[in-house]
């Protein structure tokens, strides 16, 4: 299962990073499903920040950088895959 979290707001494509600007709380730890027109990939989150300071967590309104293993785009849905 999976709830809406968040959007790409931005990729930094040298260091691989993707901004997403949230609408639910995420933390380290969970798993995201990127998905967009031709964006569709999951990852762990690793690590976040927030203005260049880590974050263990961030929630609506946030905007995070999250080191992504794959290219993101800008309007990406941000999904949080939800364990059963």
């Amino acid at each position: 299962m999976e709830k809406q979290v968040g959007r790409v707001t931005h990729y930094f494509g040298k260091v691989g990073v993707a901004a997403i600007e949230l609408e639910d709380e995420l933390k380290v730890g969970d798993t995201i499903h990127v998905k967009g027109h031709t964006s569709d990939w999951t990852q762990k989150v690793e690590s976040m920040q927030i203005e260049h300071r880590p974050v263990e967590r961030a929630g609506p309104g946030d905007v995070v950088g999250i080191k992504v293993l794959e290219h993101a785009r800008e309007h990406d849905v941000v999904y949080k895959v939800i364990e059963e």
